[in-house]
C-alpha cells in the first residue's frame, strides 16, 4: 500500500524495518527510476517496507528565499510518480527547523526513529544535514553503530552523459526537448486544470486552454509545438505559449496557453497535460494585435509542419462554429 507522510516527527512508519532512499527527486528521471526500482526489489526480497524520503520545497528552492527556481516537475507529479513506483513517501516539509537539523539528528530522528532504516540508498554526491555537513562517510559510520547499511547507487548514463535533474533543466532551457526526453525517459510536460482567462484568444479567433503554474516555475518559456493529453483517447496536436503575455499587458504571472488544432469544445475544469515537442521562438512584444496575430499564424503553420497535421478547412453555415488554428501569445 502506497502512503504519503509529511512530518519528520511521528510514529515509526516501518515497524518491521525499511529499505529507503533519499533525494529531491525533481522530475523522476531514468536515474531516479532505476534507484526506486532497486529499492523496491531489495525491500521485497527482505520483506521490508520500501520508502522514499524527499523534501518540499526542495532544498534549493528553500535557500533561494523567494527567487523563482525552475523545476522539472510539480509537487503533485512527484507524489504521483513515486507512488506509481510502489513505494511509500515521507515528504518532509523543508523549513527553517529542518534546515537547522544536524546530520546526526537527521539520522537518529528520521532515518532510525521515523523509518527504522535497515538499508539506505543514496547517490555518490549525497549531502544532508545543517550546512550539508553530512555525507556518505558519516552515514556509513553511523550505520555501523546503529545497525543499517549504506549503499551508493551507480549513476545512470545515456550516450555517455550522466542523467541528472540539473542536466535535464539545462536541456529544457535550451529548447533541447529530444535530449531532455532521453534523460527523463519521456517527453517533458506540464499538467493542470484548465481555467478561464481573459477570452482574448477567442475574440481573436484563437481560443486556448489555459493552465496557471501557481508556485511552480517552469524551466521553459516561449512558443512551442505541443501534444495535449487528457482531451481524448489520443493526444491532440497544438501550439502553445508559456510566458507573461507582454503584448496584452499581462499581470506578470506566467501562464500556459495551449491551442488545440481543429478542436471546438469546452475544456474548462478538465485536467490536461501539455507535452512539449519543439520550441518555435521566444516570447516577444508586438506593436499591435494585428502584428501579433500575423506571427501567431506563422507559429501555427510551423507547429502543424513539425507535428504533421494538415490544415482542416471548415465551412460555416447556420449554427456552425469555426474551427481555428492558432494560439494567443
Amino acid at each position: 500500500m502506497n502512503l504519503l507522510f509529511r512530518d519528520a516527527a511521528g510514529p515509526n512508519l516501518a515497524p518491521g524495518g525499511s529499505v529507503l532512499c533519499v533525494g529531491a527527486f525533481d522530475g523522476l528521471h531514468l536515474g531516479h527510476r532505476a534507484l526506486l526500482a532497486h529499492v523496491c526489489e531489495r525491500a521485497t526480497a527482505q520483506a521490508l517496507t520500501p520508502l522514499a524520503i524527499s523534501f518540499e520545497p526542495i532544498p534549493r528552492e528553500f535557500f533561494a528565499r523567494g527567487v523563482r527556481v525552475p523545476r522539472v516537475a510539480s509537487v503533485r507529479e512527484k507524489i504521483a510518480q513515486i507512488g506509481a513506483s510502489g513505494m511509500s513517501l515521507l515528504l518532509l516539509r523543508f523549513n527553517d527547523g529542518l534546515a537547522a537539523m544536524s546530520a546526526e539528528a537527521f539520522i537518529e530522528d528520521v532515518l532510525i526513529a521515523r523509518a527504522d532504516a535497515r538499508e539506505v540508498w543514496v547517490g555518490a554526491d549525497f549531502r544532508f544535514g545543517h550546512a550539508r555537513r553530512g555525507d556518505v562517510a558519516l552515514l556509513r559510520a553511523h550505520g555501523e553503530r546503529r545497525g543499517f547499511t549504506v549503499e551508493v547507487m551507480d549513476d545512470v548514463a545515456i550516450d555517455g552523459a550522466r542523467v541528472s535533474s540539473s542536466a535535464i533543466r539545462r536541456h529544457l532551457a535550451a529548447g533541447e526537448f529530444d535530449a531532455a526526453a532521453r534523460l527523463l525517459g519521456r517527453r517533458f510536460a506540464i499538467g493542470g486544470h484548465v481555467v478561464r482567462g481573459r477570452q482574448l484568444g477567442r475574440k481573436l479567433g484563437y481560443p486556448t486552454a489555459n493552465i496557471r503554474l501557481g508556485r511552480r516555475t517552469a524551466p521553459v518559456a516561449g512558443i512551442f509545438a505541443v501534444q495535449v493529453h487528457g482531451v481524448e483517447a489520443s493526444p491532440r496536436a497544438g501550439v502553445a505559449s508559456l510566458g507573461v503575455r507582454p503584448t496584452i499587458d499581462g499581470d506578470g504571472e506566467p501562464l500556459l496557453e495551449a491551442h488545440l488544432f481543429d478542436f471546438d469544445g469546452d475544456l474548462y475544469g478538465r485536467r490536461i497535460e501539455v507535452e512539449f515537442v519543439q520550441k518555435l521562438r521566444d516570447e516577444m512584444k508586438f506593436d499591435d494585435l494585428d502584428a501579433m496575430v500575423k506571427q501567431i499564424d506563422r507559429d501555427a503553420e510551423d507547429a502543424r509542419g513539425i507535428l504533421g497535421v494538415a490544415r482542416v478547412e471548415v465551412k460555416q453555415g447556420p449554427g456552425a462554429s469555426a474551427i481555428t488554428h492558432t494560439v494567443a501569445a
